[in-house]
């Protein structure tokens, strides 16, 4: 995974399931600001300019990084995530989407970091965004 600057990644275990949420270094988790929460796939801080979707247990993915994800995974029909992947915005590893009969579906892999998201997550967020009338987010064509 390569280094990423301007932020810090804690991790700790929640049911046996490891959780990484990305802040700032130094945030007061008892008094967490927007500012303080970092995209998981590219490190970018939320802010009013970059709104981020939330996943599960404090997970986000940025504006931009979501246009990056559906224009790979959703127009272009492609996926740059492994086999073996565990999304961190809906937890699901690769046994959940074979359950789910969705072990097929492609996922994105952020060209930044060892972060990648499934194509559920990317409709999802971008449904989401996309009635944000504030950003005026439109999904990529």
């Amino acid at each position: 995974m390569p280094p990423h600057t301007g932020g810090s990644e804690r991790a700790f275990s929640l049911k046996g399931i490891l959780v990484s949420i990305m802040r700032k270094p130094g945030t007061d988790e008892s008094n967490v600001q927007m500012s303080d929460v970092l995209c998981d796939f590219c490190g970018r801080e939320w802010t009013e300019a970059v709104p981020m979707v939330e996943g599960h247990q404090g997970s986000c993915l940025c504006a931009n990084c979501l246009t990056m994800a559906y224009t790979e995974v959703v127009v272009n029909g492609g996926g740059t995530a492994p086999d073996e992947y565990k999304c961190p915005m809906c937890l699901e590893e690769r046994s959940d989407r074979e359950s789910l009969d969705r072990v097929e579906e492609p996922g994105w892999q952020s060209p930044l970091r060892a972060a990648a998201i499934c194509r559920r997550c990317i409709e999802l967020g971008a449904q989401s965004l996309g009635k944000d009338k504030d950003f005026r987010w439109k999904k990529p064509e």
